[in-house]
């Protein structure tokens, strides 16, 4: 009893002492109220307020107000705003009265615009992720853009020749790139008919990006075609006030080297700015002899003054590189990973692309933007081949027969010219309106593609009486013509609530006739109309933490290899559900999502490839991704820093219909192909000196199928790959202003790892379904090192 009371007593006195300590630190403390507002005297809403030295933070609300508990003494303010210039302010929390911040814009406002029709703030009710300049600087050394993206979350990258330079490919969520909608300055950039990115058309873009952002899932509405695994906006180079200059070159593996010069006048009469980039990327690659050659350019003229920003570009440039589109056999890939079976020297891939845009964004009023945007596109070019005894019923009369093939028909030896010869028009008009808690963006965009495509015979064993070489054995010519309207309502139905209404209609018009490489006959005359309603709402829990939920639905037509492959392929739709939870403070920066996209007609890849090395597909009624990701980045000290991503999926056909062998059966579930269930990204960074970093980069990407049967024999293995980055600059404040030394060692364990391939199990399992079976292995260790001078 005795030691019952004294054990009472003592937890009466901690209690006491306890709170008499929290009392007189409570003592200490002073809650600091304050507002953020813009130089009109609106209130900004999401505004960030840090005192680093406490790791204390806090967002402004719907009226632009806050408020921070801190002790009483002598504190640095940071206030920040996309768009508006960051300040920092003492406050003595002694002695104040409420704290007004007003906050200047910067000259990126108006460029914001160009882009702000198709991306979301940092609040809106959809999965995305944000890249700027300067992240994208730190690994820029040649590599395009899909593998400087590889390491945000749910994002595997490909190349075929297997260095990150060339032909590369981006997934997000296990959706191709065909599946990804690319837009530039607001423009769309995927090919009309393929519906595919071709970045090798545009080699060292990554230097004239300003920032992009990667939206997952459908995302919001945006120009061109739907977006059915992710959306990625690109805003080219802002308007320099100083004038300047970069001279740029990196030297690696393979050898690889890169040069490239731009330039500034920065603000002439404080309104023009003219700015330019020229390029040059070449790479023998990791395949043997699978070089890649390109030569770009960026030029741009920009009127500003308060209200007003006109915009002229042009960009573009030529590709040449040698094919290995179609990779290696098991046993070619166990004989010599390296090796590439193609021995025609001139086995290449050419390509000239040319973009004019022309943008004017106007601000009417401090509630009211507009902007126009036009743009012009003129593609053109081919790949040769060489064709060992090809069938002669393949050219149109144009070649006698020297052979026979391997069924036995007549043949010959010939070298073949396939062409592609383009226009593509593009208009877009936006007008925004905010009042208060309340903003709304309607807009529209028509865009009109005309393409030709004819093949050339340029050389053969024996010609036909009176045919003459580069006459053509096939023709085709295409029109499509799109059109969609749209509008984005965002209001505040509370302080905390905060909703998102998202409306299009979209208008397809698709028309071709002639015929196939094959000869076949291919007419299409064809019409879609989509509506795709997307609604969301956030609720803000705290300052720190706030959740989502969304629901978009997407409707896309097919593309033209469908038609051609499928007499009655169908239009697809999903429907994608995001749930997600943010957190956000001086320390931490997570994001969250639980997501489920539900498909109707999904076109699955089969795992197959058409004779121009793109993935076959068709139809499957039934499917669906579900998925957890999350995104986090840790402060851990002003040394160190950590950014982790995680998504965890299962990706399935119900009720699969196998038509193979000329049997069709139900084989029940199965996993969608290229679809791995887990992807994991790491970046650890250290910064020893303000001027020194230090980036150890970790990939892992889980098991995955290249077909939807789920058999052993179409299993990919999973791969984890780690890179090295080192960054150091030398600041002179001369005629050279600065000079950045960048390190890149990539695949720093020397793995051997193929991350794609091919089958096509999914249509016949004869003993000759192994032997046309395909892998893409991936460069070993290599290495990249640049130095960028700035003027």
């Amino acid at each position: 009893m005795a030691l019952y009371i004294l054990l009472k007593k003592v937890k009466t006195i901690t209690f006491l002492t306890l709170l008499l300590i929290s009392l007189g630190t409570n003592a200490q403390n002073t809650f600091v109220t304050g507002k953020v507002i813009n130089q009109e005297n609106k209130p900004l809403e999401g505004a960030t307020i840090i005192v680093s030295s406490q790791k204390k933070g806090t967002i402004s609300n719907a009226e632009g107000n806050f408020k921070l508990n801190m002790p009483k003494g002598n504190f640095l303010f940071e206030v920040s705003f996309v768009g508006y210039k960051t300040i920092k302010q003492q406050i003595n929390t002694n002695n104040f009265k409420k704290l007004v911040f007003k906050l200047i814009t910067t000259d990126n406002v108006l460029e914001e615009v160009l882009v702000s029709a198709v991306r979301v703030k940092a609040d809106a009710p959809v999965t995305h992720s944000n890249l700027s300049k300067k992240e994208i600087a730190k690994r820029n050394l040649g590599q395009d853009i899909p593998v400087l993206l590889n390491y945000l979350p749910s994002v595997t990258s490909s190349s075929d020749a297997g260095s990150g330079i060339g032909y590369t490919y981006i997934r997000v969520r296990g959706s191709d790139a065909s599946r990804v909608n690319v837009t530039i300055n607001g423009i769309p950039y995927n090919d009309a008919e393929s519906q595919g990115t071709f970045w090798v058309n545009m080699g060292d873009f990554a230097s004239s990006t300003e920032n992009l952002q990667l939206q997952r899932g459908v995302g919001t509405s945006t120009n061109g075609s739907g977006a059915f695994g992710a959306s990625l906006n690109i805003l080219t180079d802002a308007i320099s006030n100083e004038a300047g200059g970069e001279i740029s070159n990196s030297f690696g593996s393979y050898g690889t080297r890169k040069h490239t010069i731009k330039f500034t006048t920065g603000k002439i009469n404080e309104n023009f700015e003219l700015a330019g980039r020229l390029s040059n990327i070449y790479s023998d690659g990791y395949i043997d002899r699978a070089f890649t050659d390109l030569k770009s350019y960026f030029l741009q003229g920009s009127y500003k003054d308060k209200n007003t920003l006109i915009k002229a570009l042009t960009f573009g440039g030529q590709e040449k590189t040698y094919q290995a589109w179609f990779g290696l056999t098991k046993e070619q890939l166990n004989e010599d990973r390296r090796q590439n079976p193609y021995t025609y020297d001139n086995e290449t891939d050419n390509y000239w692309q040319d973009h004019y845009q022309l943008h004017w964004n106007e601000k009417i009023s401090n509630r009211l933007t507009t902007n126009v945007g036009f743009n012009y596109t003129k593609g053109k070019g081919y790949f040769e081949q060489f064709k060992e005894n090809s069938p002669v019923t393949k050219y149109n009369g144009l070649v006698d027969a020297t052979g026979t093939s391997w069924d036995g028909t007549p043949a010959t030896d010939l070298i073949v010219r396939r062409w592609l010869n383009n226009d593509f028009y593009v208009a877009n008009a936006n007008i925004t309106y905010q009042k208060n808690n309340f903003e709304i963006t309607s807009g529209a965009s028509y865009s009109y593609y005309s393409g030709a495509h004819f093949g050339e015979v340029i050389w053969a064993k024996k010609i036909t009486e009176g045919t003459s070489i580069r006459d053509r054995y096939y023709t085709s010519d295409a029109k499509k013509s799109d059109f969609s309207i749209f509008s984005k309502f965002t209001f505040n139905v509370s302080d905390n609530i905060k909703t998102f209404v998202d409306l299009q209609g979209r208008f397809i018009d698709y028309k071709t006739k002639g015929l196939t490489a094959d000869r076949n006959p291919l007419e299409i005359n064809t019409s879609f109309s989509f509506f795709n309603p997307k609604a969301g709402v956030t609720y803000t829990i705290n300052d720190e933490n706030s959740i989502y939920a969304s629901y978009a639905n997407a409707n896309r037509e097919p593309n033209r290899d469908d038609f051609q492959n499928g007499k009655n392929v169908k239009h697809e739709t999903l429907h994608d559900f995001e749930l997600g939870w943010r957190l956000k403070n001086t320390k931490i920066q997570l994001s969250s999502n639980i997501y489920y996209m539900k498909y109707k007609n999904q076109l699955i890849q089969t795992g197959g490839l058409n004779d121009v090395g793109e993935y076959l597909r068709k139809n499957v009624d039934d499917s669906y991704r579900l998925g957890l990701e999350i995104d986090a980045n840790i402060k851990v000290n002003k040394k160190f820093n950590i950014q982790q991503n995680l998504t965890i999926s299962r990706n399935k056909i119900k009720n699969f219909k196998l038509d193979r062998d000329g049997t069709k059966r139900n084989i029940g579930n199965t996993n969608i192909a290229f679809s791995p269930s887990i992807i994991a990204g790491n970046i650890f960074t250290y910064f020893p000196e303000k001027n020194i970093q230090v980036a150890l980069l970790s990939k892992f990407v889980g098991e995955q199928y290249l077909s939807n049967t789920d058999t052993k024999a179409s299993k990919l293995k999973s791969y984890y790959v780690s890179d090295l980055n080192i960054s150091y600059e030398l600041s002179l404040e001369k005629v050279i202003k600065t000079i950045t030394f960048t390190g890149l060692i990539n695949n720093i364990l020397n793995k051997e790892y193929v991350d794609r391939g091919y089958t096509y199990l999914d249509y016949w399992t004869g003993p000759t379904s192994f032997e046309v079976q395909g892998y893409y292995p991936q460069a070993t260790r290599n290495f990249l090192l640049g130095a960028i001078l700035k003027f």
